[in-house]
């Protein structure tokens, strides 16, 4: 039942709180522990545009995680956008997919993932994602269980961000929902000093990101701190 994975859940993250305080990272670990997953992940989307990793297990999630708003395609990013759980049993066969996206993935050691829309009522925030160094599917009791998790943070993320609520409903559209501050800033940096159109600069922060597997805000505060990519 439902209800009781409600339950099982909120007990896992219940417990682990004692040790790490209550938050979504705490609920993020207690999740991937309870479904045996390698490392897990959420993304949030504030007021309908702005993207926000709000929680990593580790640096293996925050850089697969990250990889998704460099590439702009991924599948927090298909959870969110067509409010439904997105699952690769085998990222090995998703090049045509997220063409982008899955080399980064697959090299930072994630082999099977299952994402999950985070939504407050009718409301999408975000979305979380469990992956797996083997592709090892999620079971059919895993699934369910993992979207009582997704009910619960998306509590919490409400909790950390207030704000969250005044997000407007938005068309579901492939590509990047936003990018933090620091980025357009940087992106607004490059366009002076190189002439260039916002969008260019933009397009250009993200290919130096991909090319050299760096995460989109290092980046940008290398930008912001010499005025220049290299």
């Amino acid at each position: 039942m439902d209800h009781d994975h409600h339950a099982a859940a909120w007990q896992r993250i219940s417990t682990a709180v004692f040790t790490d305080g209550f938050t979504l990272t705490t609920a993020c670990r207690a999740c991937a522990g309870d479904l045996d997953a390698d490392f897990a992940g959420a993304t949030l989307v504030v007021a309908g545009e702005l993207r926000l990793l709000a929680a990593a297990t580790d640096e293996r999630a925050r850089a697969v995680e990250d990889a998704q708003l460099v590439t702009g395609e991924g599948p927090c990013t298909d959870a969110y956008t067509h409010r439904e759980p997105t699952e690769a049993a085998d990222l090995h066969h998703t090049a045509a997919r997220w063409p982008a996206y899955t080399p980064i993935a697959c090299e930072h050691g994630a082999r099977s993932v299952l994402a999950l829309p985070l939504t407050i009522g009718s409301l999408p925030v975000g979305a979380m994602d469990l992956y797996r160094q083997e592709p090892v599917p999620f079971t059919p009791e895993q699934k369910t269980r993992a979207a009582a998790y997704a009910r619960i943070l998306a509590l919490l993320a409400l909790d950390e961000h207030p704000h969250l609520l005044n997000a407007q409903p938005r068309p579901a559209q492939r590509g990047p929902q936003g990018y933090p501050p620091t980025v357009h800033m940087a992106a607004g940096v490059l366009a002076a000093k190189y002439d260039l159109t916002p969008d260019d600069a933009l397009a250009r922060l993200r290919a130096h990101s991909f090319r050299h597997n760096q995460p989109l805000l290092h980046t940008a505060q290398h930008v912001l701190d010499h005025h220049r990519l290299h």
